[in-house]
């Protein structure tokens, strides 16, 4: 059930590639994707090359392919499986930490980790699951409604965790039909959870991601949770290719979407 993705270099007025950058080509029936990967995230780049000097992707699939969204693959189950089958849990058997860096976000081409979303607070990221953003191009006020709803939804989160803790707690009062002391516990929960939501950083878009977000497009709400290690350079329309394809309701592709990825340099 993880995500994960590729992403090499790319600036909203083109590219250039560092001689000692680490390039890797992912092969498809679309054509070709070229992908840099960062230095700064150094577990997920050695480990990437590991896994594609061993040959580990070729003739994976990538299983989930959404729209507007992204294109994810990795799965090893995906190799030589029935159309039927569900994917998206398979890895290599182990899991790595998360180096999630603020400078890196899901802007189109961005190649970042899948990883289990819950009973997983420390983000570790899947073995081998990546995904590749294609995401969209926001408006400036669209942004800023990203922004208030993602707050508010953290805000709600805390506040739900605190009243599932206390539900035994609300039990008991029901049951003893003490009015009073449910309104206090209720009262006592939200003065806690507001008081835990103010004193943890915001989701905030830099001016640098506002910038990317409406002009090259993206996928702003994913930053901050999954570690990007790397970005596309070339192959851009590849991307929007496979995003394009028919899929079925589990968003695998109706007709196999087969990856061989190999180490440029």
């Amino acid at each position: 059930m993880g995500f994960a993705l590729f992403a090499l270099v790319i600036s909203c007025g083109g590219s250039s590639n560092k001689p000692d950058e680490t390039l890797v080509s992912i092969k498809t029936d679309f054509g070709e994707i070229k992908l840099k990967l960062y230095d700064d995230t150094p577990k997920h780049r050695e480990n990437f090359v590991k896994l594609v000097n061993e040959g580990f992707y070729n003739d994976l699939l990538f299983h989930r392919v959404i729209k507007n969204f992204m294109i994810q693959g990795g799965d090893p189950n995906s190799r030589n499986s029935e159309p039927t089958a569900q994917l998206g849990s398979g890895g290599p058997g182990y899991t790595i930490p998360a180096e999630i860096n603020p400078n890196h976000f899901h802007k189109k081409g961005a190649l970042a980790a899948a990883r289990l979303g819950q009973k997983n607070p420390e983000k570790n990221s899947s073995g081998s699951q990546f995904y590749i953003v294609q995401g969209e191009v926001f408006r400036p006020g669209q942004l800023d409604t990203l922004e208030l709803s993602i707050n508010l939804q953290r805000k709600d989160l805390i506040m739900r965790e605190h009243f599932q803790a206390s539900v035994y707690k609300f039990a008991e009062f029901k049951e003893k039909n003490d009015k009073e002391g449910y309104d206090k516990l209720v009262t006592q929960i939200r003065v806690e959870a507001d008081s835990i939501y103010d004193a943890r950083p915001k989701f905030k878009l830099s001016k640098e991601q506002c910038d990317v977000y409406t002009s090259v497009g993206g996928y702003p709400s994913l930053d901050g949770e999954y570690t990007v290690f790397g970005e596309v350079v070339d192959g851009f329309d590849v991307i929007d290719k496979i995003a394009a394809v028919e899929t079925n309701k589990a968003n695998r592709p109706l007709n196999d979407v087969r990856m061989k990825i190999e180490l440029v340099k």
